[in-house]
């Protein structure tokens, strides 16, 4: 571990990979324009890791760049809700395509040694063809949020093919765990621990028989590790290879939060465009050419995140 700079930092998968960085003697930079960070997340200021408030498409990340030096790029910011990028698919691609283009750009310029990107694989594969999905699968996105990740993969591999960067893509699965933004569009097990422990009812798009890959934070943190030294041009499903629906996932998070439903049950609205009904990654190329295999189950994953959500402020019994 060196200098390593880390986009999207103050988020809620960077700021545990910050963290996890710092721990191995890395020297930290944070990149985030906190427009879904939090600097709460990073405990602002830190003495361990500088921090830069910016976007990414903002000119002024290569004077970051110059001034940090990193050796290794850590790419995680992004805008990341299906949601949003159905409803603006013009923001969607200015976050996620032509902010990357210039942190691509950044690389070239400073002689960055490698990069780490975070893409997806719970909507990079669309409506699969088998489950799991491995990497060879089509790649066939249904949302404009997949197309930017993967179209941003293609500019890796061409930036790889002139420019000589090394690179590693991860496609994560349902990424949850401590710190995930209960207030956002996504992130299911965040917004429904939050809503129960509060004693309201959590809203379930579609039957809820759609099926997830949940893979815990810390394991998604050591992928991207891992990633930092190991993993060269190639692309690497991080899930776990199983299968569980929205409602076993309401089930196990309110017997967790002792939330008790009314006798409607939860409410149900409509599928919203752009979402897969079922996806889980093979994690067997992850575990061959990374050594990385999830090591946290759901059921301890779920507790865990329910506990740091009880001590969120706002949170039934939490800190206030």
């Amino acid at each position: 571990m060196a200098r390593i700079l880390v986009t999207g930092g103050a988020g809620f998968i960077g700021s545990h990979v910050v963290d996890a960085l710092v721990a191995a003697g890395a020297e930290v930079a944070v990149v985030d324009n906190l427009a879904t960070g939090h600097r709460e997340n990073l405990r602002l200021p830190r003495k361990d890791a500088a921090f830069a408030q910016l976007d990414l498409q903002d000119a002024s990340l290569l004077e970051v760049f110059r001034d940090q030096r990193p050796e290794s790029v850590v790419h995680l910011a992004a805008q990341s809700s299906v949601a949003v990028s159905m409803r603006d698919p013009g923001l969607d691609a200015r976050s996620n395509i032509l902010g990357a283009i210039n942190l691509l750009r950044c690389c070239q310029e400073t002689g960055v040694g490698k990069l780490v990107y975070a893409s997806t694989g719970g909507a990079l594969y669309g409506e699969p063809v088998y489950l799991p999905c491995d990497e060879s699968h089509a790649i066939q996105p249904l949302s404009y949020y997949a197309l930017s990740k993967h179209t941003v993969e293609r500019y890796l591999q061409l930036f790889g093919a002139t420019a000589g960067l090394r690179y590693a893509i991860l496609r994560f699965a349902n990424v949850y765990g401590p710190r995930q933004d209960p207030e956002g569009e996504g992130g299911v097990v965040a917004i429904f621990a939050h809503r129960m422990l509060r004693g309201e009812a959590p809203t379930i798009f579609g039957d809820g028989e759609q099926t997830r890959d949940f893979i815990y934070v810390g394991d998604v943190v050591r992928a991207c590790l891992l990633a930092l030294e190991q993993g060269e041009g190639q692309a690497y499903n991080i899930g776990t290879g199983t299968q569980t629906s929205v409602n076993t996932i309401f089930k196990q998070l309110a017997q967790l939060t002792g939330y008790r439903p009314s006798a409607e049950g939860p409410a149900y609205k409509p599928s919203r465009p752009g979402e897969v009904r079922h996806i889980a990654l093979s994690p067997q190329k992850a575990a061959k050419e990374l050594g990385w295999r999830p090591q946290v189950a759901l059921a301890e994953g779920l507790q865990n995140t329910v506990a740091y959500f009880r001590q969120a402020p706002g949170a039934a019994g939490g800190k206030r």
